[in-house]
């Protein structure tokens, strides 16, 4: 069969993409605003981390900078947070949102979170997916001649592209929920006073955005995949 480089499928995508732009924009503009603004309490993110940490009698985890700009994660195989360079040493409210939300990883880790080892269980099959899916995908479509071994190379490839998507929808509990648990310890212990807990909550939600835009631009993608597969003028 003859597999044309652009189908009008893919068009489809571009609501996708303007999204995850947006949510990109969104979290970036917020927290460049917030970054703008010390706490009062003025701790650093290192030391935000390291009091909700020790509040929690969480004593087997580190926190250490990493390169990048908002490259702050919990490492939950090193038990390290690493929080970026900009959020470590920053007394700002966004620095000290951003140290609490990975804490809340950390407290998520400590009482096996299903959501979270769900998710960690993935990442080997979201990784082939993304990789070898397509590959698949297209090569079982430009093979159509092959019959029945062309639909298993498609199939094949469907089933592992999808698990980037079943990723996506399990990060989003795993991420509002560690948000949830930051913003209750920031507010327990006093690390943030009155109204800037609401600068922290904007910065969460419009890092929460995010992965709601990219969980949507993927069913996009895994759809996308589904109708050039079995919808297509072009199938034989």
């Amino acid at each position: 069969m003859f597999l044309p480089m652009f189908h009008p499928s893919m068009l489809m995508l571009l609501p996708g993409m303007a999204l995850v732009w947006w949510a990109q924009q969104r979290v970036q503009s917020t927290y460049d605003k917030y970054s703008q603004i010390e706490s009062s309490m003025g701790m650093t993110g290192a030391e935000v981390a390291e009091s909700i940490l020790k509040r929690m009698g969480v004593n087997h985890v580190t926190v250490e900078p990493v390169a990048g700009v908002l490259s702050d994660h919990y490492d939950p195989s090193a038990k390290a947070v690493r929080l970026s360079e900009v959020v470590y040493g920053s007394r700002s409210l966004a620095a000290a949102a951003v140290a609490a939300h990975e804490c809340g990883h950390v407290l998520q880790d400590v009482e096996g979170y299903q959501a979270m080892n769900l998710r960690s269980s993935l990442v080997p099959a979201v990784n082939i997916g993304a990789q070898f899916g397509p590959m698949l995908i297209l090569g079982g479509m430009m093979l159509g001649g092959l019959g029945s071994l062309s639909l298993l190379f498609i199939y094949i490839g469907l089933l592992l592209f999808a698990s980037s998507l079943v990723f996506h929808l399990v990060t989003l509990p795993v991420e509002f929920d560690a948000s949830a648990r930051a913003l209750r310890m920031m507010d327990e212990f006093g690390i943030l006073q009155g109204k800037e807990n609401q600068g922290a909550r904007k910065v969460l939600n419009a890092a929460a955005f995010t992965y709601v835009a990219t969980a949507l631009y993927s069913l996009l993608q895994v759809m996308q995949y589904v109708i050039m597969i079995f919808f297509s003028n072009d199938r034989r």
